[in-house]
């Protein structure tokens, strides 16, 4: 069987159509060339060659020879290609979940930046519960997600991504709703439409501290799970409901966001295995890095 130095060599020769040229080309004397031509044409006990005074031309087995050849060459080039792409983490794929808060704001600045650098790299994006995220990572369903700030958790990294505050939510027609700030007090015995604690537990936690260290005691009327369907419900007027600002994307024409007194601050973190080993991980987080830093956050 041949091998691809063998190939080289006869490639480079059929290209030069001359022993001295092609030897002077592969950095060979004529002789190792000549020898190695040979052993080929017998090893394929076909002629390749027709020898001349002035070179060689190449037999009809000969063309049809290097035109395979070339395309053997070429696929094992692109196989070489391909897996330092893939070991660099240029190509590959990488999982991420994410919860809907991230939609509004990291995700899709996120994503384009990494399809913008990477464009060989495939995403598998996915919706994920707040809640049930942090563990999905921990136990390899994703390779990274997009979280409110866990605080620090055994085998997780976490990269900063965004800080942002809490805001009122409320209906068009409501007493609060031509105020341009609120104040904490003010939200007493206001019927809140939330997220359950099982889903989005940062941010329930937060709420319930945020309300109760300025004497307010939660009124919930509706736990629900989407930030969407909170807002479709204050759209109804049945409540009101603190969100992070980026939620304000969510235009209904009936509902008006004011900014809070003392808003606490919400953060948005990316998390990934201490263990895993996807060398796409590596491009990823560098490519969520520089974004970070673009935007001041930092790494825990």
């Amino acid at each position: 069987m041949s091998d691809f130095r063998q190939l080289s060599y006869f490639i480079t020769l059929a290209e030069c159509l001359h022993y001295g040229r092609a030897a002077q080309q592969l950095n060979i004397t004529q002789p190792p060339l000549s020898r190695q031509i040979a052993s080929l044409e017998d090893m394929l006990g076909v002629k390749l060659f027709e020898r001349h005074h002035y070179g060689v031309s190449l037999t009809e087995a000969g063309k049809t020879f290097y035109q395979d050849t070339k395309a053997v060459i070429s696929a094992y080039e692109l196989a070489c290609r391909n897996v330092r792409q893939m070991a660099s983490g240029e190509t590959g794929k990488l999982s991420i979940g994410f919860m809907m808060h991230a939609a509004y704001s990291t995700i899709p600045e996120l994503t384009r930046l990494i399809v913008t650098e990477y464009p060989d790299l495939q995403l598998k994006l996915q919706e994920v519960t707040p809640g049930t995220l942090v563990n999905a990572v921990l136990e390899g369903e994703y390779d990274v997600g997009l979280v409110f700030n866990p605080g620090p958790v055994r085998f997780l990294h976490s990269l900063m991504l965004r800080r942002e505050k809490l805001c009122l939510a409320v209906h068009k027609n409501h007493p609060l709703a031509q105020e341009s700030r609120v104040n904490p007090s003010q939200l007493a015995y206001q019927p809140l439409i939330v997220t359950p604690h099982g889903v989005a537990p940062v941010l329930r936690e937060l709420i319930d501290l945020f309300l109760r260290q300025h004497g307010v005691e939660p009124y919930y009327r509706f736990e629900t799970q989407l930030q969407q369907t909170i807002i479709s419900l204050v759209a109804e007027g049945l409540g009101v409901a603190l969100v992070p600002e980026s939620v304000k994307k969510l235009h209904y024409a009936e509902v008006v966001y004011i900014a809070i007194d003392h808003s606490p601050v919400i953060e948005q973190v990316l998390i990934w295995h201490t263990e895993n080993n996807n060398p796409a991980l590596f491009s990823f987080t560098e490519i969520a890095q520089k974004m970070a830093d673009s935007k001041g956050s930092s790494r825990g």
